[in-house]
């Protein structure tokens, strides 16, 4: 369902939400290599780049700080 929707890239960086076969086998079809961490009951996981996983933690961090700055600025809280 998002496969037709995915812009054109070399690496995909998702969570474990991602993870399934059907989701990577569109994205090896397409030449775009999945960053996707394995999900706990997976019975042969998948090895990730554990270096592009840091990367979207530290985006994950920097969106969440600026959404609290937000509610800050505009008095929410």
């Amino acid at each position: 369902m998002l496969a037709p929707l995915l812009p054109s890239a070399r690496e995909l960086i998702a969570d474990r939400g991602y993870d399934s076969n059907p989701f990577r086998t569109t994205l090896a079809e397409r030449g775009i290599t999945a960053c996707i961490p394995p999900k706990k009951n997976r019975k042969q996981p998948i090895p990730d780049d554990k270096a592009l996983c840091r990367q979207r933690h530290r985006i994950e961090i920097t969106f969440g700080r600026l959404k609290d700055w937000r509610r800050i600025a505009t008095r929410y809280d």
